[in-house]
């Protein structure tokens, strides 16, 4: 189905791809849509990345200053480790809230800047929960990186298979799952 002819929002929506794939633009794209369908819709994005370093920090200001000019509408929230409970308490029937992304959250959870790393399954199955049960729209961003070569290294490895398991969860609990390529749509689900 071209993407002009898909319904403008799922209940929830993923969107996979490698790095500068088109993700994070494609659910911009969506939120705005979704903001310009109805005077009373909202918008929030709850960013999971951590700036932990002067590169980051800088990647991080440029996405903000971007994403202001693109979606000028909408609200930008920092995330904790408990995404799952914070999508929770976002969500409203109004409002879209999108997620980006989940890679850079699993990352904080299992590779932490500082401190010991976290088990992962319980905010896992959290955050799919929150998304079965989100009473608005959810866009969820997150990487497919495990299409290359197998990492060296066991951390890695480790990291490359809890991300693929999320991905996998979180495709579940969504109505659409999309896979960016090239800056193009490739539709995996459809709302049946």
């Amino acid at each position: 189905m071209a993407e002009s002819a898909r319904p403008v929002h799922a209940r929830a929506e993923l969107i996979l791809g490698g790095q500068k794939s088109g993700k994070s633009r494609r659910a911009e794209t969506l939120a705005l849509q979704w903001l310009q369908a109805h005077g009373s819709h909202e918008a929030v994005l709850l960013a999971t990345a951590e700036a932990w370093d002067d590169e980051m920090r800088q990647r991080i200001e440029r996405h903000r200053r971007d994403r202001a000019e693109r979606v000028p509408g909408m609200s930008t929230q920092e995330t904790g480790l408990d995404l799952g409970a914070e999508l929770a308490a976002c969500s409203r029937p109004h409002r879209l809230v999108v997620v980006d992304c989940l890679t850079l959250w699993l990352t904080r959870l299992q590779m932490p800047a500082q401190g010991p790393a976290h088990d992962a399954a319980a905010p896992m199955e959290a955050l799919c929960r929150a998304v079965r049960q989100a009473p608005g729209p959810v866009v969820l961003v997150g990487n497919e990186i495990g299409l290359g070569v197998i990492p060296m290294g066991r951390e890695v490895r480790a990291f490359v298979d809890a991300l693929g398991l999320l991905n996998q969860s979180v495709a579940a609990a969504c109505d659409r799952v999309t896979l960016m390529a090239a800056g193009l749509p490739i539709s995996l689900k459809e709302p049946a």
